[in-house]
């Protein structure tokens, strides 16, 4: 797309920002540390910030008696003098602010670049992790391998915890765990990891990147510069075309995951044991047992895809076998992923709020075999009809919410006209009690009720942890026989 910006030729040096202009554009997990370390630097920084809301403001506050300015209200505006842009990973390449910084010729970096050139001599390695989806989860496999380990590490970057602030700290670490973004991504061009991971791809945020050729080619940043190897799902061949178009390091090596049996260089599963047929001496002939899939929680398919990406990684940084097991075992999922609540009357009540798209969901519902389904919210421009083809023969009944619940409705119509479906027509948050009564009503002892929506939350929670939340008060409330109104 015409106007993205990734860095300028004339990119200062990170340890010449003495005095430097820089402008950081965004607040939040990301912007204010990257204002802090700028300022710690040296430079003179700027804050732009689109919103000017209560949280803007309490956050403008701490960074202005460090001597930085912080201009709310106005996203769009280059302030003059600007040598540097750092950006926060939400803004888009064609937002007005990095047009005018091509123009002007001022190199963009994100705050993953910065952290990255930030890095000291001693520095530990990256293992990263990327794809449309799982990225938390095998990041927090990956931190729990390498625990069990032994090894001092941390799961930070899109995670929630900067980076920034892990390598200014002055905590040491053996080896980092590192999820990124698309667009944390699109932002690091000098980025340099020991190994790296796509677990998928599947059309998302195309609005940011403007089509599926750009989103993919950021998620493949992730394999440049490569020391030890390059891992990706030998389902998702995409993931494999991104590996052999990366520039890597002389003797670093393609490391595909399967959840069937592996081949040379792979990592798969033989009789409900997790084998690795890569990190072994001789992989035509061996295969060295890491785990059982019932060590994996939940061993959902797609979990235990993303616990092979986890061993992977782990795998080529040396960590051994025993380290894989027990580190899988010893990790919990967070909240609101494939989440089980309850039994109720003989019914599963599972929370995946967090699948805000198509394709987390259809891994969602591969994992059961009756299922009546809780969809819906914002649609993010997406099509319901592969997902709903894909699952029509598992679902017992379907529950709409949300905004968008019309475009799963037709989908439904088209691919599974047989199929029982409750449309809510609200979209306030007592939906959601409605919607797990309609469920309960519909479904028959041994299925399972699944919220996992494939849509976006905000038309009517704030986030998808509000929405998982108000699922299992939801689903609580059914097990005591309480109805939603009645505290």
């Amino acid at each position: 797309m015409a106007g993205f910006v990734t860095s300028g030729a004339a990119s200062p040096d990170v340890s010449d920002l003495a005095g430097r202009q820089v402008t950081v554009a965004g607040l939040g997990v990301s912007g204010v540390p990257a204002a802090r370390a700028l300022r710690g630097l040296g430079a003179s920084v700027t804050v732009v910030n689109g919103s000017d809301g209560a949280p803007q403001r309490a956050q403008a506050a701490e960074l202005e008696p460090l001597g930085i300015t912080v201009r709310l209200g106005d996203g769009a505006t280059l302030p003059e003098g600007t040598e540097l842009v750092v950006t926060t990973p939400g803004w888009k390449p064609t937002s007005p602010l990095f047009l005018a910084a091509a123009e002007a010729g001022v190199p963009v970096w994100g705050d993953v670049e910065l952290a990255w050139r930030l890095r000291g001599p001693d520095a530990p390695p990256w293992l990263a992790v990327t794809g449309t989806n799982g990225k938390t989860t095998t990041v927090r496999m990956l931190a729990a391998i390498l625990e069990a380990a032994g090894l001092r590490t941390a799961a930070v970057g899109n995670i929630g915890v900067s980076l920034l602030d892990i390598v200014l700290g002055d905590e040491p670490y053996d080896v980092l765990a590192v999820e990124l973004s698309s667009y944390q991504l699109h932002w690091a061009p000098s980025l340099r990891a020991h190994s790296g991971a796509v677990l998928n791809l599947a059309p998302d945020h195309l609005d940011w990147h403007g089509s599926m050729a750009a989103y993919a080619a950021d998620k493949g940043r992730i394999y440049e510069g490569n020391q030890v190897a390059c891992v990706y799902n030998v389902a998702d061949p995409a993931t494999e075309d991104l590996v052999r178009a990366a520039d890597v390091e002389e003797g670093c090596r393609a490391i595909g995951f399967t959840l069937g049996t592996p081949g040379p260089s792979q990592l798969g599963v033989v009789e409900n044991i997790l084998v690795d047929r890569a990190f072994v001496a001789n992989r035509q002939q061996q295969a060295q047992e890491l785990a059982e899939v019932s060590d994996v929680n939940p061993p959902a398919p797609h979990n235990i895809a993303n616990a092979l990406a986890a061993a992977a990684l782990a795998r080529s940084f040396g960590v051994p076998p025993a380290a894989v097991r027990d580190g899988l075992r010893a990790f919990r999922p967070d909240p609101h992923r494939v989440e089980h609540v309850a039994d109720v009357g003989g019914v599963a009540y599972v929370d995946d709020s967090k699948a805000t798209n198509t394709h987390a969901a259809e891994a969602s519902l591969g994992a059961y075999e009756h299922i009546v389904w809780i969809a819906g919210g914002l649609a993010k421009g997406a099509t319901f009809d592969e997902l709903v083809l894909t699952a029509a023969k598992r679902l017992r009944g379907v529950v709409l919410i949300g905004a968008d619940r019309a475009l799963i409705r037709e989908a439904l119509a088209r691919h599974a006209a047989d199929v029982t479906v409750v449309d809510l027509d609200r979209t306030d948050t007592g939906a959601m009690a409605a919607a797990v009564r309609e469920a309960a009503r519909l479904a028959r002892p041994g299925d399972t009720v699944l919220m996992a929506p494939a849509c976006a939350s905000m038309d009517m929670f704030t986030n998808y942890n509000e929405r998982g939340d108000a699922f299992a008060a939801a689903v609580q409330d059914l097990a005591s026989g309480r109805g939603p109104d009645e505290q």
